[in-house]
């Protein structure tokens, strides 16, 4: 990893359960991070339904502006999807909705990677798959390698939701080595990843 500035990674969980094992993946990248980088960790409980007329009558709801204005600020995102009926959560997909609606959408070049993590055996990897590319439709920088499914969760996370499994904890600090040299790779052929 070619060294530099400090970056911050804005982790975004599609779960809203307190317990849930993605939230769980997020906080233990957050420990495994390399020096110099920071993982924040989003929430998207108090982001309403995605509703066109409230948006054209009074703008962004606060919980939306607050989400936009981190996504903004952040250098890089990282994404946990859990999978639902073979898919990435509704309440993931409301996010993603609300953020990229004008003015001034801050995913637009904006370099991210997403892990999944799931109780069965697939590691939400059918989830990752649908979301990476909607990702990517709306102008991200999508990291499709190295890929971070995590199966078999309860065996892995603890009674806290802490992730005690150490394969999956290295195959993470791997993944967030990968997303700071992405980063840092199109922040120096683009002069900076931030809008001006």
């Amino acid at each position: 990893m070619g060294e530099g500035r400090s970056l911050t990674i804005l982790g975004i969980s599609g779960s809203l359960r307190r317990g849930s094992f993605n939230t769980g993946a997020l906080r233990a990248a957050a420990g495994v991070a390399p020096p110099g980088v920071v993982v924040e960790l989003a929430e998207l409980r108090d982001i309403p339904l995605y509703d066109e007329d409230l948006r054209r009558e009074r703008g962004f709801p606060p919980a939306v502006e607050r989400l936009r204005a981190r996504i903004r600020r952040a250098d890089a995102l990282l994404l946990a999807t859990p999978e639902y009926n073979y898919s990435f959560t509704g309440v993931l997909k409301n996010a993603i909705d609300w953020v990229s609606r004008p003015p001034e959408p801050p995913l637009p070049g904006k370099p991210l990677a997403v892990i999944g993590v799931s109780p069965g055996v697939t590691g939400a990897i059918r989830a990752q798959w649908q979301l990476r590319p909607v990702l990517a439709g709306l102008g991200a920088l999508v990291l499709f390698r190295p890929e971070v499914a995590i199966g078999d969760a309860r065996a892995k996370f603890d009674e806290n939701g802490d992730l005690r499994d150490a394969d999956s904890r290295q195959r993470l600090a791997g993944l967030l080595e990968a997303l700071v040299a992405w980063t840092r790779r199109l922040e120096a052929g683009a002069g900076t990843t931030k809008p001006a």
